[in-house]
């Protein structure tokens, strides 16, 4: 019996008991396995799929997450992981997979990506385009022997592990910064993540929190969100002390004083990626606070 042709399989929804197809799926592109987070996104997302004609895993995946307080009515929705198995590239089964996602699931529905500079002529024929970049930066964390501590009296408050009393002040601070509804994924930090911290003024008033997260031979950092960069540099060496392993973390380019105060702590750069829309002419909320999310896959 001749196979089916790519542009024949059905996209069809993906569930839990994907994650392993999906993990072989960024291994077989050279990519980290990262179950932990595919099992978050799977979670707090949905993804969207096709079998492979072989029958063996995923021939392409991606993962959506809607933001707002209407699931059906998102404000706005994050693609992210689109991937196409090595043995299907180039047969138009991503393009296919991401008109799907554009023009019938989420048609209307503002959209961001992270592009990395292959996808990135795909996405700008879809209709995207680039509002913003990211820097991936790696390496284990020197601290900063003149830094502020994170529980001294100093200008920037006080930094200290987040309670569950602290989870419906953590999303009201994260709604106002990121400009849109995300408590289905914020409410999964505690579960998800190795530390969350909290950052205070003086008054007590919530002005930045962070979590670290583990993710293969790394910990991540993300989301960050601080009032200033003194602050986001706080909630950064609060976090590094509790791990030995390096770090990563992705920041908005725009925060140049973090940037060169991070590679000079032992992270280098190893990537750009391009933050592009649609649909909507930037990501709404304050960039200002919004130093690194949680992870560029959920935007």
């Amino acid at each position: 019996m001749t196979p089916p042709h790519l542009n024949d399989l059905p996209i069809r929804a993906l569930t839990a008991d994907d994650l392993r197809h999906c993990a072989d799926l960024s291994e077989d592109r050279g990519w980290p396995r990262e179950e932990h987070k595919w099992g978050l996104l799977l979670a707090a997302g949905n993804g969207y799929g096709v079998t492979a004609p072989d029958g063996n895993g995923l021939a392409a995946a991606c993962i959506v997450t809607r933001y707002g307080y209407s699931p059906a009515e998102p404000d706005l929705a994050a693609i992210g992981m689109v991937l196409v198995a090595d043995r299907f590239a180039r047969q138009g089964l991503g393009r296919r997979l991401m008109t799907f996602i554009c023009d019938d699931v989420l048609k209307g529905v503002p959209l961001t990506l992270h592009a990395t500079p292959y996808g990135r002529p795909l996405y700008e024929e879809l209709g995207f385009r680039t509002t913003g970049r990211a820097e991936m930066l790696r390496g284990f964390f020197r601290p900063d022997p003149t830094a502020l501590t994170a529980s001294e009296g100093s200008d920037t408050g006080r930094v200290r592990p987040a309670t569950a009393e602290d989870l419906p002040r953590i999303v009201r601070l994260d709604t106002e910064v990121f400009g849109t509804d995300r408590t289905h994924m914020i409410t999964r930090l505690p579960a998800f993540t190795d530390r969350l911290f909290v950052a205070e003024d003086h008054e007590g008033e919530l002005t930045g929190y962070a979590a670290i997260w583990p993710n293969m031979d790394t910990h991540v950092i993300g989301p960050l969100i601080a009032r200033d960069t003194a602050g986001a540099q706080v909630l950064v060496t609060a976090l590094a002390a509790t791990t030995d392993r390096p770090l990563r973390t992705d920041v908005d380019v725009r925060h140049e004083a973090l940037l060169a105060w991070l590679k000079d702590r032992g992270l280098a750069s190893v990537a750009f990626n391009a933050v592009m829309t649609r649909d909507i002419p930037e990501l709404p909320g304050d960039w200002t606070r919004r130093w690194a999310p949680l992870t560029v896959a959920a935007g």
